[in-house]
């Protein structure tokens, strides 16, 4: 039997903290001084946590909620680069290389623009090197994004089985 290499969809999606929450927002792996930060048990790193949720789909290994959920008082505060490398882990010992992910990130703010690579380094460093890509969006003023209510992480992942 031929094995394949084989895809996963992630998404994730967090609404802002109430104002005047000292949160630092976290996206991309990076801090972003200035910026109201997200509502969540962990960091709230959208851009980490769908790439999460799309290694384990595509690794068969379940969700981000099976394996980090909010009913472990561990995970509280646990950063994005923490779980990815966690998953990274997973994803080796389920015998499978990481590819690609890609991920982009749906928002009215922060710009990712003038960070976009940054992120997309610090999101590879967390997942030893595996090739990261990081785009952005927004919804025209529709939805929660719209009225600024928060902002949503999507992403895909390519696995390959590692030949033995």
């Amino acid at each position: 039997m031929t094995v394949l290499p084989r895809t996963g969809v992630g998404t994730d999606i967090h609404a802002w903290a109430p104002e005047g929450d000292p949160r630092p927002l976290w996206l991309g792996c990076l801090e972003w001084p200035g910026e109201r930060g997200i509502a969540g048990h962990s960091d709230g790193d959208v851009a980490a946590h769908a790439a999460c949720n799309a290694l384990l789909s595509a690794a068969g290994l379940g969700d981000l909620g099976s394996v980090f959920g909010t009913d472990r008082p561990e995970m509280a505060g646990a950063s994005g680069a923490e779980m990815l490398a966690h998953v990274a882990g997973m994803v080796q010992n389920a015998g499978f290389e990481i590819g690609n992910v890609a991920v982009q990130v749906v928002a009215r703010r922060p710009r990712l623009g003038p960070r976009r690579e940054e992120m997309a380094a610090a999101m590879s460093a967390a997942l030893g090197g595996a090739p990261v890509s990081v785009s952005a969006a927004t919804t025209d003023g529709l939805g929660f994004v719209g009225r600024d209510e928060g902002l949503v992480g999507l992403a895909t992942a390519l696995v390959a089985p590692v030949r033995a």
